[in-house]
């Protein structure tokens, strides 16, 4: 078969990969914020979780909404929160506090799957109508 494969929508927020992707995002912003400085506490760390944990919860909220431009909103929240939490990646190299170099990646690829993900709805709403 040439072409797309055409994949049903998922039924459930889990079943989304960029989901998937962007809370396991957020396990290693925990895992590396633990290393953090007990001073940062109420600083970079916790900048740094709300930013991580903004992106799948956008999605999730998103995901659950009936129109395509409310879903596109709050997929670019999480955009944002994305970029937000890469800033706070470079920023926690920069004070030496830890190496970023894998979440990082992990954070780019999210924002891959996140940019594909709100193409794919795009796409189908102006197939819709």
């Amino acid at each position: 078969m040439g072409g797309e494969e055409k994949r049903k929508p998922a039924a459930r927020f889990e079943d989304l990969d960029v989901w998937q992707k962007a809370h396991s995002l957020v396990l290693a912003v925990y895992k590396l914020t633990s290393t953090f400085p007990k001073s940062e506490t109420f600083g970079l760390l916790g900048q740094m979780r709300r930013a991580a944990i903004s992106v799948p919860a956008n999605i999730v909220e998103g995901f659950h909404r009936r129109s395509v431009s409310e879903k596109l909103r709050f997929l670019n929240i999480s955009q944002g929160s994305l970029q937000e939490l890469r800033y706070f990646l470079m920023l926690t190299e920069d004070l030496d506090f830890a190496e970023t170099v894998s979440v990082r990646e992990e954070a780019t690829q999210v924002g891959r799957l996140l940019t594909a993900y709100m193409k794919g709805i795009e796409r189908r709403a102006a197939l819709n109508s």
